[in-house]
């Protein structure tokens, strides 16, 4: 599996800093409202678990699985829930906690469908930003970092679902995509 990484990111103690930098941000905006974080299964699992231990006021979390279905590995933005949140909306200040914000379409799609939902405001935050293939109108409100136009895996992100379990970002070298 290792073998299969061009190169390293940003590694375990990078990812814990910018958790931590995160949490204390979310933390100060957050103090006098009602936090429920939303982790967009599968690839954000593994930072809102760090994120949310980054945060030192009450929140509450939920999860949601979505799928975003269309012709080949390109994202319709169309989207599809697999699995809903158990959590009424009305009146939390919901924060959606994404591994990797690159065309926004899917994003942009699920907020529009949250709102319908009644919630006092809707946030993103976003371990990655890869801002260079943005092609919906939406932009994250908290981001951990940008990275290049590369294929990045790892700390939750895949390939086919593996490298999800690295404890690293890391970029994917094309061999092992480009068959």
């Amino acid at each position: 599996m290792l073998n299969d990484i061009k190169s390293v990111l940003y590694d375990e103690e990078t990812l814990k800093e910018i958790c931590n930098n995160l949490g204390k941000q979310i933390s100060e905006d957050y103090k006098d409202k009602n936090l429920l974080l939303v982790s967009v299964l599968k690839g954000s699992v593994m930072f809102m678990a760090d994120l949310m231990r980054s945060i030192t006021i009450p929140c509450r979390i939920d999860f949601m699985a979505v799928s975003s279905y269309g012709s080949g590995t390109e994202s319709s933005g169309i989207v599809k829930i697999k699995k809903d949140l158990d959590i009424n909306l009305s009146g939390y200040d919901l924060l959606l906690v994404e591994d990797i914000l690159d065309s926004g379409k899917t994003l942009y799609n699920l907020r529009s469908v949250l709102s319908l939902r009644n919630p006092k405001s809707i946030r993103i935050c976003t371990l990655l930003d890869k801002p260079e293939r943005r092609e919906a109108d939406i932009v994250p409100d908290y981001v951990g970092a940008v990275v290049p136009d590369e294929f990045v895996v790892g700390y939750g992100l895949d390939y086919d679902e593996k490298y999800r379990n690295l404890p690293f970002i890391g970029i994917l070298s094309p061999h092992v995509y480009e068959k």
